[in-house]
């Protein structure tokens, strides 16, 4: 018997998400019955709105998330010894990617375990695309520091770097305006900063300019996803 694959399934970034996913991916769900979650609740959502005459009471399930054992986790691909395919399905956006799955993806690879990305939303991305920066060399960083000091040797840090490696980054949504300000109090007034809030969604902004007139912003960013860009260039672009 051929071992099954391991299925890296993108969710929305959101509900009311405008996305529309290939067919690939809605046939890949129907013909799966063993899925990995980062949480149940959205996991199984997603599984309604692309397939909702699938029966969610077949559905096998398994979870992944911050709160797994680590030493728990390979034991979630034993299905696919057993010649069954598996689905890795975060709460939004791509599976290992500033979500939980690398460490099953390796686990996979050790094993033999056939890995098969498929195409969906990455607010990542989406947002480097859409924001007019260097998409040829770039850094994801994650989330910056809480600790106010060291949140502000981060951002000069990227900065510095962001001249050559475009910085991503973002932020809980809460404290998205807490960390705005920090960024116009700490960047040049000529670093250009993209904030990418709500991708895909019906109240979708993304907007680049320089920190001197994001000194103007009248947008509440607060308790809305979103992605920060920097990038510091030696001229004006206006």
């Amino acid at each position: 018997m051929d071992n099954g694959s391991l299925y890296l399934v993108p969710n929305y970034l959101g509900n009311l998400s405008n996305y529309e996913f290939h067919k690939s991916v809605k046939k890949v769900i129907n013909n799966i019955q063993y899925f990995i979650f980062e949480n149940e609740k959205p996991g199984r959502a997603f599984i309604k709105a692309i397939n909702p005459e699938k029966n969610q009471a077949e559905l096998i399930i398994s979870t992944l998330n911050k709160f797994t054992k680590k030493e728990s986790t390979k034991d979630f691909l034993k299905p696919c010894f057993q010649g069954n395919d598996i689905a890795l399905i975060s709460d939004a956006g791509c599976p290992g990617i500033a979500d939980p799955g690398a460490d099953l993806v390796s686990i996979a690879h050790l094993k033999k375990i056939k890995v098969i990305p498929l195409v969906g939303p990455s607010s990542i991305f989406l947002a480097l695309m859409a924001s007019g920066m260097n998409g040829q060399q770039f850094e994801f960083n994650g989330y910056l520091s809480i600790d106010k000091k060291k949140r502000r040797e981060e951002i000069k840090i990227m900065e510095k770097k962001s001249n050559l490696v475009t910085q991503i980054f973002m932020e809980t949504p809460y404290r998205n305006d807490k960390l705005i300000i920090d960024l116009i109090n700490y960047l040049k007034p000529l670093t250009r900063l993209c904030i990418a809030t709500d991708i895909t969604l019906e109240n979708e902004l993304i907007k680049t300019d320089t920190i001197e007139n994001w000194k103007n912003n009248k947008e509440i960013y607060n308790k809305r996803p979103s992605i920060f860009i920097i990038e510091s260039i030696n001229f004006d672009y206006r």
